[in-house]
């Protein structure tokens, strides 16, 4: 097999040139290109931002792509679903019952770079979901659903992510295809109320028809223009892969059938110098035209989508748009590109979306919000999705590349795609009134992947990448093998994550959770003193087949739930809950009738954002003396330590954190506990926040 200029390409070739780019000091010319260019740096806000540049790919999850990536909450996540087949949430069952574990799409074994797609709409995407349960994604997404890559298949993606900033908390808008989660990115929403042609959870209408047939609400590009903010969809109108999705709007149809040199149709519905968008990109760049907003929508062969293209060739072509962007450096020092996926195609992410509280077929709600999020559900007429949530979906990768967003950060605050409009709004002042109140309480604004303020101090060495012609040969080769089988029950392995840390972005999060146990139950507490909302998610791990609850937080506020073990339970509990960024409490022990005489242990924790501390209450409610033991499960000396504690008394402790980067892990017991059942046990993990960065987890890593 040959490129283009007639060279020979084989697999071993393919190996031999993505391995110049597998050391982590190694990156790609057109990426150091990138990280040579300081930022203009004129206001140290945001201001100095002039053009942002959206690059949405197709159809790959964030553990599918990064999974593997030293420093990001993947593979090698700590705290995770808890599963009702006791096995850890990397153990998905196909139909016959037997386990899918994460496998690697090997390029060196199979056709990795042309896997075959899977199931991607609306209802798999729920069923898979399963309220949060997880347990058989391979049933309703196929086993090739649990294949993922390392670095050799993706070169040029992890390069990016090594040199620029990550996100491992980015999810899909919604749990379904494509034109649905495009539509929230051009337009914040998919007309839940149905009011203009919705609500969309397929790709109906997603290439120009009728404009009798089109939808009818507004598009975030027509707001950007009436407030004179430049924009254009940089595409070839022939083959676009129907990701463009304003050729689905009324207004925008009637434009292109009578009045073609309306703006929507010059700058939302045509070509731009031929049938190459990024020779109109780069044009426009070299002739300082570049407009403040640009979104990109590659040709088939290069979306990256299962079938008509590979990661390989989404790698060309999202290094052939920084070389365009770089063109001319002055334009670069004031740009920012977003580059992320519109949904996971099929493709397994383990960390649970922060969906609004499923309800259950008997109309009760299994958690609670304290924001609006009618918004935010399905109120169709089947009795199947009514009250399903939109989403978010599951996570997908987001890459910020900027001159402010250099140096290999990870940003692990909750976006969607929504949050790509609320950072337009917050540099352009052009507000988007489709997104609704709870994505604005939970996702944030992108802008703290940013700093403004000192961003020119990053220089990395150099190393080559692939030729167009070599990607493209490389899929040609790669499609003639066969595909990888997934393994299955003890043929499968566990996933490995290098351990490793990177720099970290401060995030918004100031969380608490309480438990106080009576005869009766379990008072839980959920406190948010941040400046961002926050889901809650909580697992009866002894009822894991259960609906899970969730609890939506807006910052400044609180909600409280009554958990009631079953009669069967004997008065036993055991509760697990996650947050963002491995916020993770564990609550478990066992109900009694109260007695006053005997010790009546309980644990709160604290974060202490003025010094990073965590601040540990350790309660005595009884008469009698509790003797606690505290444990570090990770990043400290992992000698118990136990404290005694009065009745009646409660003994506060003060548990400094820094040399673990704010991280903390902690287990409490108590000593001499004569009941017959489960233990008593507070965990508390999770990271205090101080306003300054920190690093990644540096206990995460290497599951497998």
């Amino acid at each position: 097999m040959a490129d283009e200029s007639g060279t020979p390409l084989d697999r071993r070739a393919f190996l031999r040139m993505t391995a110049a780019t597998a050391g982590a000091a190694l990156l790609p010319a057109s990426i150091q290109k990138a990280l040579a260019i300081p930022a203009r740096s004129r206001s140290g806000t945001i201001r100095d931002v002039e053009h942002v540049v959206i690059l949405m790919q197709e159809n790959r999850s964030f553990d599918h792509y990064f999974g593997t990536l030293p420093g990001v909450r993947g593979f090698g996540d700590r705290f995770t679903i808890p599963q009702a087949s006791g096995k850890p949430v990397w153990h998905q069952r196909d139909l016959a019952g037997a386990d899918v574990l994460p496998f690697h799409l090997d390029a060196v074994i199979g056709n990795a770079q042309r896997v075959d797609g899977t199931p991607h709409g609306w209802s798999d995407a729920h069923h898979a979901w399963n309220d949060g349960r997880y347990g058989y994604w391979p049933v309703h997404k196929r086993a090739q659903s649990m294949g993922y890559y390392q670095e050799a298949e993706l070169p040029f993606q992890f390069a990016l992510a090594r040199a620029f900033t990550v996100c491992d908390a980015y999810h899909a808008a919604i749990h379904s295809s494509t034109n649905p989660n495009r539509l929230m990115l051009f337009t914040g929403t998919n007309d839940p109320d149905g009011l203009g042609g919705g609500p969309i959870t397929d790709n109906r209408n997603d290439d120009l028809g009728p404009s009798a047939e089109g939808f009818r609400w507004t598009t975030y590009p027509e707001r950007l223009q009436a407030a004179g903010v430049s924009w254009k969809v940089y595409q070839d109108m022939a083959d676009n892969f129907t990701d463009n999705p304003l050729e689905g709007f009324a207004s925008f149809r009637a434009a292109y059938a009578r009045d073609p040199a309306s703006p929507l149709v010059t700058r939302g519905l045509s070509s731009t110098l031929g049938n190459n968008s990024l020779d109109g990109l780069r044009a426009d760049v070299l002739a300082g035209r570049l407009p403040q907003v640009s979104y990109i929508v590659a040709p088939a062969a290069y979306s990256e989508h299962p079938g008509p293209s590979s990661p390989v060739q989404g790698g060309w072509y999202a290094q052939a748009v920084l070389d365009a962007l770089t063109a001319d450096p002055e334009v670069w020092s004031r740009t920012v590109l977003l580059l992320t996926f519109d949904e996971n195609d099929g493709f397994f992410d383990h960390l649970p979306p922060p969906c609004p509280h499923s309800i259950g077929p008997d109309g009760e709600a299994a958690g609670a919000s304290t924001v609006d999020d009618r918004q935010d559900r399905h109120h169709g007429s089947s009795l199947l999705d009514r009250n399903w949530p939109y989403g978010p979906g599951p996570r997908v990768p987001m890459t910020v590349i900027s001159p402010w967003s250099r140096g290999g950060w990870v940003c692990s605050e909750t976006y969607d795609h929504t949050s790509i409009i609320r950072f337009l709004e917050a540099r352009f002042g052009v507000m988007e009134p489709n997104i609704s109140p709870r994505r604005r309480a939970i996702c944030g604004d992108l802008t703290r992947c940013f700093d403004f303020a000192t961003p020119n101090d990053t220089r990395l060495p150099a190393a080559p990448i692939l030729s167009r012609g070599e990607a493209d040969a490389v899929r040609r080769a790669q499609e003639q093998l066969q595909q990888i089988a997934a393994p299955r029950g003890r043929n499968g392995q566990l996933p490995v994550q290098p351990a490793g840390i990177r720099p970290s972005r401060a995030l918004p999060y100031e969380l608490a959770a309480d438990a106080t146990v009576s005869p009766r139950g379990i008072r839980l507490d959920f406190i948010n003193t941040g400046t961002a909302g926050a889901v809650f998610h909580v697992y009866d791990r002894l009822h894991l087949r259960e609906l899970p609850r969730r609890y939506t937080v807006e910052p400044g506020m609180a909600l409280a739930d009554i958990w009631r073990p079953l009669l069967t339970d004997l008065g036993e509990y055991d509760l697990w809950l996650l947050g963002p960024n491995g916020f993770h409490r564990q609550y478990s022990g066992q109900l009694g009738v109260l007695d006053r005489r005997a010790a009546a242990p309980e644990v709160r924790a604290r974060h202490d954002t003025s010094t990073g501390d965590l601040l540990v209450s350790l309660i005595n409610n009884g008469r009698a003396d509790c003797r606690f033991v505290l444990t570090a499960e990770a990043y400290a000396d992992p000698t118990p330590r136990p404290i005694i504690v009065s009745g009646g008394r409660t003994e506060m402790l003060r548990l400094t954190l820094q040399d673990a980067g704010r991280w903390y892990d902690y287990r409490v017991q108590i000593d001499g506990e004569r009941n017959a059942g489960k233990p008593f046990v507070r965990r508390f993990a999770g990271r205090v926040e101080t306003g300054e960065p920190s690093i990644s987890d540096p206990a995460m890593g290497v599951v497998g």
